[in-house]
């Protein structure tokens, strides 16, 4: 069980995860165990999956060869259908049945940073764009969905955010989705950012002080939802401070 957000950015791309590992013995879940979701390739490629560990530590070390055999140049959709495909036949090779994986990779390319989503269902290959940005994959996407869908009406009208803003938005979709699931997603909440420094397309995961200066941000901002209610109320609002920024 596990929730991936991502989110195609102005600036960079932010991709955050839950923090739950489930174990389970035939279709009964016996425990679940905090693990680290996220892996780093190269420094500058992000991979996150949803659903079979051992087919992500396969991806994983597909996305690995891929880069050091040198495949991530021409187009982005020419890498994603070269990734699809040698994902695809490395989990033939053992007759893994189709639908037990998804993922979202973030890589550079020819200066530009992408954001590429595998789907569960086929594994095929879909770029997130400046038209259609954000994506949510795992058992917490019925939740995911529709919250990004608001963040988008509320805040994106324009496009895009910024990978800071990403960042405030993935948290708050995750911990939504932690809050509300009936079981098998749970924290901490996981992120890793493509961005430019100094001058070249890095990949990192965010510190714990980063993360919780971003997590303040979402707690002021419910304050600021909440005082609302006054408003509508007839009640005069009271003063709220303003959203901490990191």
């Amino acid at each position: 069980m596990t929730v991936l957000v991502g989110l195609f950015c102005k600036d960079g791309v932010v991709i955050g995860t839950d923090s739950a590992a489930t174990f389970a013995a035939g279709q009964i879940r016996t425990i679940e165990q905090t693990t680290q979701k996220i892996d780093i390739v190269a420094d500058k490629i992000i991979v996150a999956g949803s659903g079979q560990i051992g087919l992500g530590q396969r991806f994983s070390a597909v996305v690995q060869n891929a880069w050091n055999a040198k495949q991530f140049r021409g187009s982005a959709i020419e890498v994603g259908k070269i990734l699809s495909a040698e994902g695809i036949k490395d989990f033939a090779s053992t007759t893994a049945p189709k639908g037990q994986f998804g993922c979202l990779v973030a890589f550079p390319l020819n200066n530009n940073m992408h954001l590429c989503e595998f789907s569960p269902v086929d594994f095929q290959p879909e770029l997130k764009t400046d038209r259609i940005w954000y994506v949510s994959m795992g058992s917490g996407q019925q939740i995911c969905d529709p919250f990004l869908g608001l963040m988008r009406k509320a805040f994106w009208k324009q496009g895009p955010p910024t990978t800071q803003d990403g960042v405030f938005a993935v948290i708050w979709a995750i911990q939504h989705a932690i809050d509300l699931n009936p079981g098998g997603v749970n924290g901490p909440v996981q992120i890793a950012v493509l961005a430019l420094n100094k001058g070249e397309c890095h990949s990192r995961l965010l510190s714990e002080a980063e993360l919780a200066e971003h997590i303040n941000s979402v707690d002021g901002a419910i304050a600021h939802l909440g005082d609302y209610a006054n408003i509508l109320r007839g009640k005069s609002p009271k003063e709220v401070p303003d959203i901490p920024r990191p």
